[in-house]
């Protein structure tokens, strides 16, 4: 196997696993470098090259640097290293973004030019659905018609009210974590909420919403204190789960929820794109 085929079987590995990771690959040289048009680096979460190669350190921190911030804010970034005095005959300085191109400096003495394209490939979000009430149906279809993963909790006697996951789970057994960004809905009509909601609010977990009464939600909240969950905690759980759109039925209900996570996901890809 070439190294080619090594760096094209890791990516197809790693996606399969679910691990976050970014793909270097290098789009244009210009005069001497080290690496040529083509070559690729699979960079972890962590900053380490785990195959591939981009070029020696000239390139690597700037790379590295643009990998992190792809694998926080999920967007691909081009990174153009160039010499000093290329740099300033264009108007530019190191670390600078313009047109969506990063700038960096060259220092080695090859003095030349290269572009480099960073995406981040990352684990689709998922939306973890517990229970099989008609609304958690209609979840499950919406969750996977707007590009989510969707994961079903629910007694083996329930699942079968879903056609279609990307994974079951028998009961309320959820991992405490994972590395795709996870919005869990508690959709049990009284059969498990407890249950379900304790998991939820035991693991790492963007969103925690419950399908119900706000007074049923405050009765839940009381019985979970009383078996130990912290304050912090339950201050998590948003019930009733959705946007205050009116709705009524479970497609419409099953709306306003999605329409909640999406809220809530894109607002967090933004503000880590605003804190780099």
């Amino acid at each position: 196997m070439n190294r080619a085929d090594d760096i094209l079987n890791s990516i197809a590995v790693r996606k399969s696993s679910g691990e976050p990771f970014a793909l270097a690959t290098v789009v244009r040289t210009v005069a001497a470098t080290a690496a040529k048009a083509g070559a690729k680096a699979v960079i972890l979460r962590d900053g380490t090259i785990s195959e591939g190669w981009i070029g020696g350190g000239c390139a690597r921190a700037a790379v590295l640097k643009a990998a992190r911030d792809a694998l926080t804010d999920g967007k691909s970034r081009l990174v153009s290293v160039q010499p000093p005095e290329e740099l300033e005959g264009h108007g530019h300085k190191p670390d600078e973004e313009q047109g969506g191109v990063r700038f960096a400096k060259n220092m080695c003495p090859s003095q030349g030019t290269m572009d480099v394209f960073v995406e981040p490939v990352l684990p689709h979000p998922q939306v973890v659905i517990c229970g099989s009430s008609p609304v958690a149906v209609a979840i499950a279809d919406l969750a996977r018609r707007s590009g989510f993963a969707v994961t079903i909790c629910a007694p083996s006697a329930e699942q079968a009210a879903f056609a279609d996951a990307d994974r079951r789970i028998e009961g309320f057994a959820l991992p405490v974590n994972e590395s795709a960004a996870r919005y869990v809905v508690v959709s049990t009509q009284g059969r498990g909420d407890e249950a379900a909601l304790a998991a939820a609010l035991a693991a790492d977990i963007d969103y925690i919403a419950f399908v119900g009464s706000r007074k049923k939600a405050e009765a839940l909240k009381i019985a979970l204190a009383e078996r130990g969950v912290a304050a912090e905690r339950l201050a998590k759980l948003k019930a009733p789960a959705g946007l205050d759109l009116g709705a009524i039925t479970p497609e419409e209900i099953a709306i306003s929820v999605l329409a909640e996570i999406v809220v809530v996901r894109r607002g967090k890809l933004r503000s880590a794109s605003e804190c780099r």
